[in-house]
């Protein structure tokens, strides 16, 4: 029998808790990171976009899951493109993705969108008694969500591994 080994085994799970209850507090503030990232790299027409960029912590069974998103139904459109200029132009997206792009133009009532905006991309239109339509052929992929991550992917983990360590350390003294 050795001599310790119950102390040793309540130390060890007590270090285990304590990892455990500093998860949640190391996982939002690396997030912080990329969430700041994501916010730099949006493009911005009006800003909406980009303050739209959020990021929450929860637990899931044993885990604790961090994400950093956006509500905005156009978001995905401005992350991969659109289009034949999406399909021909999408670096820096995730690899784990395989966006489909749609071949064939498609048009844009004046409802639809401000006259400025069609007016900044050069978009080719037609006037009907029905009113103005736009012709679009999509947009490159813009992506700032993944490169946020992928960026600071490292730091990231250095600094949760750090953080980890530092408060172990603390606790087996």
């Amino acid at each position: 029998m050795i001599e310790g080994h119950k102390e040793l085994g309540r130390k060890f799970a007590t270090l285990e808790q304590i990892a455990d209850q500093q998860m949640e507090r190391i996982v939002k503030n690396q997030l912080k990171h990329v969430q700041a990232a994501a916010k730099l790299l949006c493009p911005v027409s009006q800003g909406e976009l980009r303050n739209s960029i959020r990021s929450s912590v929860q637990r899931v069974d044993d885990r604790v899951v961090g994400t950093v998103y956006t509500n905005k139904a156009y978001a995905p459109y401005v992350e991969f493109g659109t289009g034949p200029k999406g399909e021909a132009d999408h670096a820096g997206i995730s690899p784990a993705v395989s966006p489909a792009y749609s071949q064939s133009p498609w048009w844009i009532h004046e409802s639809q969108i401000d006259k400025e905006t069609a007016e900044r991309y050069h978009w080719f239109y037609l006037d009907t008694p029905n009113g103005r339509f736009y012709q679009c052929t999509g947009q490159p992929a813009q992506p700032f969500m993944y490169p946020a991550l992928k960026d600071n992917e490292e730091r990231i983990v250095r600094n949760m591994q750090n953080h980890i360590a530092r408060e172990l350390r603390k606790e087996s003294k």
